[in-house]
């Protein structure tokens, strides 16, 4: 499931914690990701998404829970610096917190996804 954001945990505390489980981290820099655009973008290249997927919601949670060109077991997106997009665009914020929140609940293929939001 995506944790809320916590000042508290460090992206180093948030990736050590991901790898001791056995999970595979994804560390997208959030700084300057300032659109709904760029957010999408950055995920799909921390999450080497393929070619075909879309830069919308509905892609994103496809993706999110499809994950099959990675290897199995637990895939953590660790988001540090999300506060840029949700200062700039809390609309977009929202949408995009609010599909990393759904699709941890819908794991496929073998693959879980969890994400976690860093304020640094």
């Amino acid at each position: 499931m995506s944790d809320q954001p916590n000042a508290e945990l460090t992206t180093r505390e948030a990736v050590e914690t991901a790898e001791e489980r056995g999970a595979t981290a994804h560390v997208l820099d959030g700084v300057d990701l300032t659109s709904k655009r760029l957010t999408l973008d950055g995920i799909a290249a921390v999450l080497d998404f393929p070619e075909w997927a879309g830069r919308n919601l509905d892609s994103l949670f496809d993706c999110l829970t499809d994950l099959s060109w990675l290897s199995e077991g637990e895939h953590v997106l660790i988001w540090t610096g999300f506060q840029d997009l949700a200062d700039h665009d809390p609309k977009a914020f929202n949408g995009i917190n609010s599909v990393l929140r759904d699709a941890a609940e819908r794991p496929m293929c073998g693959r879980r996804f969890t994400a976690v939001l860093t304020r640094s």
